[in-house]
């Protein structure tokens, strides 16, 4: 079984409550204050960690001319996508004063770098995981530079093969990275549930040999709470103030409500997962004497009496001898006699 690994002081893994990632992204806009105020609807929701992007655009944006198209508002908006993720920055000030944030609300602060000088940032600051996005997963160096910080590493596999995942797995282990977490993930936004393949969770888990976890970009959280069933460690899922602020990702993200639905569900899903044993609870065995059946005299049976399969018949309650004994005691006979309704146990015979 994979080990527990610990962010921000909290378990993560086998026996624990999936943890619960509340992805910021660039939902707050380029604004600090908007950012702010989005780790406190996080923390209120009950979620584990905010999560943001401290990349420079410079880092996989050269060509400005790129564009992106995207819904907002319910009207369809084209782009540079260097401006868009330009206005959207967030310097180290701003870092730290997130970060800051976070520890007072008791919650996990992480984020996603496109580089080593991001890395260095978040190192600095204090941040107990690193993230990268699916979009950097064939970015090995700046894998292996995440495994070597020796912190726990949360790695998206959207748009991934097979073999772009072998790679990257191989190139954090190669540079001495332990504590992992693959999130199957699904680059569509949003992602229709017939798509969300939360099957890949397990196989993540069983093929990698680490924690495995779902970042869910579908509407609601049915996905989520699959994917908690197949085993998911960590879910991460997409978080907004206000679905009608301007922007790429608010019409797909989750409310403060639906968050802290999310989380409530994730609980209780946890909490009725519970044993994997065949053996009944201990609070369900004391309704074995009131429910289960036993072998019971069915008619006025004398001392000495051999007694006969019509003898005995099967009704409540289940403190005698279980219906599986009714072939032991045909033929047995009787040390006392016994009236209609006797539950029989081993001591009614000499």
């Amino acid at each position: 079984m994979t080990a527990v690994i610990h962010i921000g002081g909290r378990p993560v893994g086998p026996g624990q409550a999936p943890f619960v990632i509340a992805e910021v992204g660039i939902n707050h806009n380029g604004d600090l204050a908007l950012a702010l105020d989005t780790i406190d609807a996080i923390a209120a929701a009950g979620a584990h960690c905010a999560k943001f992007q401290n990349y420079r655009t410079e880092d996989f944006i050269l060509d400005r001319s790129l564009t992106y198209e995207y819904l907002s508002r319910g009207e369809t908006v084209r782009e540079s996508q260097y401006d868009m993720f330009k206005r959207c920055e967030l310097d180290g000030d701003g870092l730290a004063r997130l970060k800051e944030r976070c520890d007072a609300r008791g919650i996990a602060f992480m984020s996603t770098p496109t580089g080593t000088a991001g890395i260095d940032d978040l190192v600095r600051l204090g941040a107990p995981a690193l993230k990268n996005g699916s979009d950097f997963l064939t970015h090995l160096e700046l894998i292996a530079a995440m495994a070597r910080t020796g912190l726990p590493t949360i790695l998206s596999t959207g748009m991934a093969t097979g073999e772009e995942i072998d790679d990257a797995v191989a190139a954090y282990r190669a540079a001495g990275g332990r504590d992992l977490v693959l999130l199957h993930c699904v680059s569509l936004y949003p992602t229709p549930l017939h798509l969300a393949n939360v099957r890949r969770v397990a196989t993540l888990a069983e093929t990698y040999g680490c924690l495995a976890g779902f970042s869910d970009h579908t509407d609601g959280t049915a996905a989520a709470i699959a994917a908690a069933c197949a085993g998911a460690a960590v879910i991460e899922k997409h978080v907004t103030l206000d679905k009608n602020l301007p922007g790429p990702d608010h019409r797909f993200s989750a409310d403060a409500d639906e968050l802290g639905t999310l989380v409530r569900h994730l609980a209780e899903v946890h909490a009725a997962m519970g044993r994997a044993d065949l053996e009944p609870t201990a609070e369900e065995s004391g309704m074995r004497a009131d429910c289960r059946l036993s072998c019971v005299a069915v008619r006025d049976l004398d001392s000495g009496h051999p007694l006969a399969r019509a003898d005995i018949g099967f009704y409540r309650p289940g403190t005698g001898l279980p219906p599986k004994r009714v072939g032991d005691l045909v033929g047995r006979c009787l040390d006392r006699g016994v009236a209609p309704g006797h539950v029989f146990t081993d001591s009614d015979f000499a």
